[in-house]
């Protein structure tokens, strides 16, 4: 069979689109396949919904403290119109799948699921399509604990399709999904507790800030339990836990079950001989899939690019990883990450306990938010910021940050790494006044 395209991409996810749009642009033809909405979990179900609820949230906590910022307002306090909140989301998400069906104006979008009839072809319904160049990128979906009772709780899609809240809920994971709807569930007035199997919050983050961050959290009025093992949930939306050798039961009127996320593999990988550990397909670091033993394909060149195969499940990899598969060279050891709570928290490069582990002989500079300046007037002071160099190199191995706008700070210790900078450069370059970005030039002081 004569390839119908140069390229065809499973999934319209980030990864998917913004890869399609990309070999498009460089005169190549290019099939989208998608079975849902365009956008994937990102865009539908997952960053920018949440995203939206988050600043909803952050106005709700902004109009509630008013008084502190020499406002008046009804002595009745706020009421949160939830449906609003809802409907808006839902706006948002709209707005932008109108505008990446703009940016595909010159791919083929396909509707539907793709199946492999082999490794360079692949069917939606009855049509068949090929191509010497097959990239997956068909995503995750949330993952549940095997406990007795997981299908009573909800998932981050169940919860994001809510028009109205509960009164108070049980969330399962302290991780980002997890701590992200606990701070927006929170400042919309629902009782929330959660639960974190770990010893700390936020495992994959430098210890130092998590802990700043469920300190915070906890001021806030939310309950997080660690170092405590769901064993069950029970009728009637009964949690129930171990710490420390005691049982534990929590009762609420919801449960949320924010385990992480598995990925989504498409029907049919399993047969052609691509290589799949722990759900996920293996990948080299061209994003080439790996094969079995003896079932390589000499007519298709076959990619895995984000969540499906597990290397790092952020949106922005995914790209990344798209432009590796088209030739650009991408450092992915340097990606950043960002938890939306409230204040944020964001990192990239090495923790401090990955550094210890590794036996490498590190500076440590800090700073914290009360110190600055911006924070003060902006009374959002909660937090610090961590900066990880070599001691021998000076250059910047890891950053870590808990405090406003955490996420966006972030960014410019992720170029640095990126360029390959000293850490030192940071604090050579002049700073304006007053900023938040004065806090990583101050923990480089």
């Amino acid at each position: 069979m004569n390839p119908t395209h140069d390229i065809i991409i499973i999934g319209a996810g980030p990864g998917g689109y913004e890869t399609a749009v990309a070999a498009a642009r460089a005169g190549r033809r290019v099939a989208l396949i998608e079975r849902g909405h365009l956008g994937g979990t990102c865009l539908n179900r997952g960053c920018i919904p949440t995203k939206a609820l988050c600043r909803s949230a952050e106005v709700a906590v902004t109009v509630k403290d008013a008084a502190e910022y020499g406002i008046d307002i009804s002595s009745a306090g706020i009421s949160v119109n939830y449906q609003a909140v809802a409907a808006r989301k839902d706006a948002v998400v709209a707005q932008l799948r109108e505008g990446v069906a703009q940016l595909l104006k010159d791919v083929d979008v396909i509707a539907g699921e793709a199946r492999f009839q082999s490794p360079s072809q692949v069917a939606v319904g009855e049509d068949v399509y090929s191509a010497p160049c097959i990239i997956i990128a068909t995503g995750s979906r949330p993952a549940v604990l095997p406990v007795p009772g997981a299908e009573l709780a909800m998932t981050s899609d169940d919860l994001l399709s809510l028009t109205s809240l509960p009164a108070s809920i049980a969330i399962i994971g302290a991780g980002v999904i997890g701590l992200e709807f606990a701070s927006v569930l929170n400042a919309f007035g629902v009782d929330v507790t959660v639960v974190e199997y770990c010893k700390e919050v936020l495992p994959p983050f430098d210890a130092e800030v998590a802990k700043r961050l469920r300190m915070s959290l906890k001021r806030r009025g939310i309950n997080i339990l660690t170092d405590t093992c769901v064993t069950a949930i029970e009728p009637g939306m009964t949690v129930k836990c171990t710490a420390k050798g005691k049982e534990k039961l929590i009762q609420a009127e919801a449960v949320l079950m924010a385990v992480g996320r598995k990925p989504v593999l498409p029907p049919g990988i399993d047969s052609i001989g691509v290589k799949i550990e722990r759900g996920a397909i293996c990948v080299n670091d061209s994003m080439e899939v790996e094969w079995e033993s003896g079932k390589s394909s000499a007519d298709v060149k076959l990619y895995a690019i984000g969540d499906v195969n597990a290397r790092c499940m952020l949106a922005h990899a995914a790209t990344a990883q798209g432009e590796i598969v088209l030739g650009h060279k991408r450092n992915l050891d340097v990606i950043p990450s960002a938890v939306f709570t409230m204040p944020e928290c964001a990192m990239v490069g090495l923790t401090e306990e990955q550094c210890q582990a590794q036996g490498l002989d590190v500076k440590i500079g800090k700073a914290t938010f009360r110190a600055n300046g911006k924070a003060v007037a902006m009374g959002e002071t909660d937090g610090m910021v961590k900066v990880i160099s070599d001691a021998s190199t000076g250059l910047m191995l890891g950053c870590h940050i808990c405090g406003p706008h955490a996420a966006d700070l972030v960014q410019e210790a992720a170029t640095v790494m990126t360029a390959g900078l000293p850490a030192e450069s940071i604090a050579e370059a002049i700073h304006a006044h007053p900023t938040l970005g004065e806090t990583l030039r101050a923990a480089l002081a």
